[in-house]
């Protein structure tokens, strides 16, 4: 099937930072570059561009500056996926995100983590019976699109209260590749060309339609336990209120979306990237299943045991600091700034590099060395403020960064204690730096029961 491409789908446009950036960052090992003009520039690397100037910014005071100290001269930019999320809450700023936010957030208080507990195991069940298939023919498995699929599972039945009503791997594979940044630079250009752009399979083609479909078939599925207590409560509970007119039934259905696509990326990718380091040190997965046999014995995890699995916890927190899922924050300046010296003028595009933050010998011992152990609490005391930022910082921190954690650390538990993934690409994996931290070509992984 050919189809046209539209330019009003955002990621390609010549205005999108993305496109913009992409002579950057398609290059064989786009971070090593990007550290090294850091260190060349001093940590602020500014671009100046024909109609705008873009400054990458790499020191965890430059962080403090725009994120907290003075993040109300900074506003979000997320322009370029509004087609993936609409006007949700990750894609709106100011007081009408403040608003849009109050009524999502006691689903994510800890105290509603225990209620979640029994859906997020039931989402691994379901992914160790699909990797006990896989183990038995011996196919190799893409791990992002295996962690996706867990991580939207998980979504579906403790947030929404519904079981998964869709093939998970068929609508990744449709989002993928619109938010796949490199792929829209090329068809933007094919596109000014004159050419007119092949989409390869008709499911390509209709990615979008495919994606809007998503939070109505959530909503029509059938409901597990009719439980009061769930983010699909509260987002129709918004909706119903008459002194809210803005949270209508379109917010809803972004709100779903946010969290059916921003919410299980990032948790994926950290599960992904885990699983790919965990397999180039088995040290680290015994110890994780040590771990797990001195806590749990031979019996599946309790709530009241999650805490103790201290280790497995530090794995994904180093996980994220090697590999963070957000690389970069992107801000736009509302007005002027200083940022140690360095002028920054309103509409500058101001990009915070938490990769080189995480890379940086300033601040990590042996930056590029796989070690949970630095995440240890007496370490961890030491660590410089802002160095770290793998759920960003101030008021726009990410909602549902603390529930990642404890979905991965399960994830990691349950699956290490029946398989052994092993990673079957190119060491060291190659990159993929878009919107988020990706593996280039994907993870290939084959599945050993133990």
């Amino acid at each position: 099937m050919t189809v046209a491409y539209s330019p009003s789908h955002g990621l390609g446009e010549e205005q999108s930072i993305w496109f913009k950036l992409t002579p950057l960052l398609n290059q064989e090992n786009p971070m090593q570059v990007l550290m090294a003009l850091s260190d060349k520039y001093g940590g602020v690397i500014p671009i100046n561009l024909k109609n705008q100037r873009i400054v990458l910014l790499s020191e965890p005071a430059h962080a403090e500056r725009v994120l907290v100290s003075n993040a109300d001269n900074y506003t979000k930019y997320f322009d370029g996926l509004r087609p993936i999320f609409g006007n949700s809450m990750i894609t709106i700023d100011g007081a009408l995100w403040q608003k849009i936010r109050t009524p999502q957030q006691a689903a994510f208080h800890p105290n509603m983590f225990e209620e979640y507990f029994p859906y997020l195991m039931s989402a691994i069940d379901s992914k160790m019976a699909r990797w006990a298939e896989i183990a038995e023919t011996g196919e190799t498995v893409e791990m992002v699109e295996e962690t996706w699929t867990l991580a939207a599972e998980m979504v579906c039945k403790a947030l929404f209260d519904r079981e998964m009503p869709f093939n998970p791997h068929f609508v990744f594979q449709q989002v993928k590749t619109y938010t796949d940044v490199m792929n829209h630079k090329s068809i933007r250009l094919k596109n000014q060309r004159g050419e007119l752009v092949e989409m390869t399979a008709e499911e390509t083609a209709k990615a979008m339609e495919v994606w809007h479909s998503i939070p109505d078939t959530v909503m029509g599925a059938n409901v597990l336990e009719h439980r009061e207590k769930t983010l699909l409560k509260m987002l129709e509970a918004a909706e119903a209120d008459p002194d809210f007119p803005e949270f209508d039934h379109r917010q809803v259905i972004d709100e779903m979306k946010q969290y059916l696509w921003a919410g299980t990326e990032t948790t994926a990718l950290t599960l992904a990237w885990s699983l790919y380091l965990l397999s180039q040190h088995p040290e680290a997965m015994e110890r994780i299943r040590a771990e797990a046999h001195a806590v749990c014995g031979d019996a599946d995890p309790e709530w009241n045991q999650v805490q103790q699995l201290a280790y497995t916890r530090q794995v994904i927190q180093e996980t994220m600091r090697l590999f963070p899922p957000i690389w970069a924050l992107i801000r736009i300046a509302a007005g002027d700034d200083d940022i140690q010296g360095h002028k920054i003028k309103a509409g500058d595009k101001v990009v915070i590099l938490t990769y080189i933050a995480h890379h940086s010998p300033k601040y990590w011992d042996d930056p590029e060395k796989f070690d949970p152990e630095r995440f240890a609490p007496e370490r961890a005391k030491k660590r410089v403020k802002y160095s770290y930022l793998p759920f960003a910082a101030g008021k726009r921190a990410c909602i549902g960064g603390a529930l990642s954690q404890i979905e991965n650390t399960l994830a990691l538990v349950q699956l290490l204690r029946r398989f052994t993934p092993e990673y079957a690409g190119p060491v060291p994996a190659k990159i993929h730096a878009t919107v988020t931290f990706c593996p280039k070509g994907g993870l290939p992984f084959r599945i050993r029961p133990r």
